[in-house]
């Protein structure tokens, strides 16, 4: 758990950090920029429904959603709008494309820390893992995959598209591929009274063994 919400709110503070840079936004982002602009829906609203549709995409992937999923709708943003408090803007282009590039780090580093802490991915995680599982894509290439879609329908649809923009939709996947094996967490052994009583619950129900030898007088 301290893992999952370390990475949760490292994520929201990556994505604070890729904005004040002012190079270009996630393909996410773009998309529901783009939807925006041709249904007149907020763009908050807008991020909410397609975060709807995604979860809907995770059913033939036979994806479930577990406390991370939740999670991560519910503090990503506190997270991010915190980041945005704290971060300065800056003017120079030289300050703001090693911003934007340690953002870019971050969000896969961070994605590693709550996907490694299986307790569930966010749902775009969610749906790159389910690819990932189902058709045996490597992690980078679904990952991959999926953003540059997603980046190609928002700008289509009027989204702003940056050279940054593109840079993500391009490196994220191999960054979170590297990240996902460093932080990944395995389930500990069980305690060893755990062990006898799962060993005796197994080998209930058979006859028992007959004793090796017995001594005395055999009757």
């Amino acid at each position: 758990m301290v893992q999952l919400l370390v990475g949760l709110f490292l994520y929201g503070i990556a994505i604070a950090t890729m904005m004040q840079a002012t190079i270009g936004i996630e393909p996410w982002d773009v998309l529901a920029q783009g939807i925006t602009r041709h249904t007149g829906i907020p763009f908050g609203v807008v991020t909410n429904l397609i975060g709807g549709v995604v979860l809907l995409l995770w059913i033939p992937l036979r994806q479930r959603p577990g406390i991370g999923t939740v999670l991560n709708v519910l503090l990503i943003g506190p997270s991010a709008q915190l980041g945005l408090w704290l971060i300065p803007q800056p003017e120079s282009l030289a300050v703001r494309i090693p911003l934007f590039a340690a953002g870019l780090v971050l969000i896969a580093a961070a994605s590693g820390l709550y996907i490694g802490a299986q307790h569930g991915p966010g749902p775009r995680d969610g749906l790159m893992t389910g690819l990932h599982a189902r058709t045996g894509l490597p992690i980078w290439l679904a990952r991959t995959g999926i953003e540059a879609a997603v980046l190609v329908i928002g700008w289509l649809l009027g989204g702003n598209v940056g050279w940054g923009t593109l840079a993500v939709a391009l490196c994220i996947g191999p960054l979170v591929h590297l990240a996902i094996p460093l932080f990944a967490l395995t389930p500990a052994p069980p305690a060893p009274a755990l062990q006898l009583i799962e060993s005796d619950a197994a080998t209930r129900g058979r006859a028992p063994a007959p004793e090796p030898w017995v001594f005395g007088p055999r009757r």
